[in-house]
């Protein structure tokens, strides 16, 4: 059974998904590393960028059936603004899960759980996540999560490589597309 989503390029391949909202602060650390990444680096056709936003229920079609997903997403946990936390997929799904009440945050969590039960549960999953300072109105990372990014960046590029995926570097790189820092 399968959810379907958005098309891939190969199958089997490695999706990047960054999470957030770009109007909300520190919520844009998702899109904001989707777009670094895409503006320093070419990938390769088996790796796919996405600009996840902030998606509800259709979160699971965005992470099914990849061999690989980096998940990057604003986490809450203890730590200060700025802290970089990695989280493993299986360590999500341990959790306790308490049901989603609210169609505008399933969570990764749930979306996890769907796509097990569905038989669309990526072979790998790793969430890069920031601590962020503050969430609210408002456009543009605080200073502690802007600095976080190069951190982000290098962990990504550790786990792709261990997966035998080769990244070149753009010379010269492009500017990031973020509308919402200008």
């Amino acid at each position: 059974m399968t959810l379907g989503g958005p098309a891939k390029a190969v199958p089997g391949d490695i999706a990047i998904l960054g999470l957030g909202n770009v109007l909300m602060g520190d919520d844009a650390f998702g899109p904001s590393l989707i777009k670094l990444l895409e503006a320093r680096y070419r990938f390769p056709d088996e790796v796919e960028l996405i600009d996840g936003g902030t998606p509800g229920h259709d979160l699971p079609l965005y992470m099914e059936g990849w061999r690989a997903l980096i998940v990057v997403d604003a986490v809450k946990a203890a730590g200060a603004g700025g802290e970089v936390r990695l989280v493993r997929g299986e360590e999500i799904l341990k959790r306790s899960h308490s049901a989603v009440v609210s169609p505008h945050e399933p969570g990764l969590a749930e979306a996890l759980l769907k796509l097990r039960f569905a038989g669309g549960l990526p072979g790998e999953v790793l969430v890069v996540g920031v601590i962020p300072l503050r969430i609210g109105s408002g456009m543009g990372l605080s200073t502690p999560v802007r600095n976080a990014l190069p951190a982000a960046e290098a962990e990504i590029l550790r786990v792709l490589g261990r997966l035998g995926v080769a990244v070149r570097e753009r010379i010269p790189p492009l500017r990031p597309e973020t509308w919402w820092e200008a």
